[in-house]
């Protein structure tokens, strides 16, 4: 069986993510590829599109959402994602008995003895006048007939398992603050979601794996749940072996991929590229040893922005007065810091609409 090295599966990483060459495909097309990016922080997803997509234009993206042809929802790992209408409608259901255990994993004992089916249902009724709440408004509506669990607690259960709901604007939308208001999902969509499949089958996991690994792999099981957060899709994986290849990593791994997804040459040049605050090309791995040395691998977790260089994390970046501030983690050679210096000077001026240009590139 081939052994890919860890530089051959970074570059297919990049090749999968957008990030080798920019894409010119429209931002709902993107969206859609990369299955969703992670937006928990709101204005992240925008330089996760900028630094994938040619001439990408953040309007663009804030009326998709104003349209509701994009959505912000709590999905995979029980994290918020920004995600087509379309997938979310097709996977939520699939997700229900995932996004219950992990709030139950936080708070189990503050929710013993409580019927979980009645509690959802009761938060659903409250939500179908269609008035926009926030996780407080809906807890204040149900706290009387469920005393037991703390309110954070029934908050959480509610909004981020049993309700489908989505996040609405102005929240998400660029330059824009605004705070958490919830509207089901359904009705914000005019749509309801797909029922889990009457046969038994597993449509939905099988269709999980083949965009993941269009969007992430090569790629070890391991990777498949640490990024969906389902434990439920070996059987998935199965029904696909057919139609699936399979690799070895230089740990022995075995790595599934689709036959015709794009593994580029080792030694194709990769570009300078910032990513937003836990983005996907990272936290889409159980294994991260492509992208991330396992000694700034916190990094990734903690909210940091990073800036790859040969397609590996090599520093990371923040904004002080419209300056994108570059912080090295090793040494860089003249040529390295001068492309991330002219890759930081577009992204300032993406982030300020053209007001600045200004970058600094600290030393090590």
């Amino acid at each position: 069986m081939t052994v890919l090295d860890t530089r051959a599966l970074g570059r297919a990483t990049l090749a999968r993510q957008l990030l080798l060459e920019r894409a010119d495909i429209p931002v709902p097309d993107a969206v859609g590829h990369l299955c969703g990016l992670q937006a928990q922080e709101p204005q992240e997803p925008f330089v996760g599109l900028w630094s994938r997509l040619r001439a990408f234009d953040p309007a663009v993206l804030s009326d998709l959402l104003t349209g509701r042809s994009l959505v912000r929802t709590h999905l995979m790992r029980r994290t918020v994602h920004l995600l087509t209408a379309d997938d979310v409608l097709a996977w939520r259901s699939r997700y229900d008995a995932m996004l219950r255990q992990r709030v139950l994993g936080t708070y189990r004992r503050e929710f013993e003895g409580t019927d979980l089916d009645e509690l959802a249902a009761a938060g659903r009724a409250v939500m179908a006048d269609g008035e926009p709440r926030t996780a407080a408004e809906l807890v204040r509506a149900l706290a009387e007939r469920w005393p037991t669990p703390g309110r954070r607690a029934l908050g959480e259960m509610l909004v981020a398992a049993l309700v489908p709901v989505v996040q609405l604007p102005p929240r998400g939308l660029w330059r824009a603050k605004g705070g958490v208001r919830n509207a089901l999902l359904s009705s914000w969509l005019g749509r309801e979601i797909d029922p889990p499949a009457a046969d038994g089958s597993d449509p939905v996991g099988q269709a999980l794996v083949r965009r993941y690994l269009a969007a992430h792999g090569p790629a070890a099981s391991a990777d498949l749940r640490a990024w969906c957060g389902l434990a439920g899709l070996p059987a998935a994986v199965a029904a696909l072996r057919e139609e699936l290849v399979t690799f070895r990593d230089e740990r022995g791994r075995e790595l599934l991929d689709l036959p015709d997804a794009p593994r580029p040459d080792p030694d194709t040049p990769a570009p300078v590229r910032f990513l937003p605050a836990f983005d996907n090309a990272i936290l889409g791995y159980h294994d991260r040893g492509r992208i991330i040395d396992d000694a700034h691998r916190g990094l990734s977790v903690a909210g940091e922005r990073v800036v790859l260089v040969d397609g590996r994390v090599t520093a990371t970046w923040g904004v002080d007065a419209d300056t994108v501030v570059v912080t090295p983690l090793r040494g860089l050679s003249r040529a390295d810091r001068d492309a991330v210096a002219e890759q930081g000077r577009e992204l300032a001026a993406f982030l300020s609409e053209g007001e600045s240009h200004r970058v600094r590139v600290d030393s090590t």
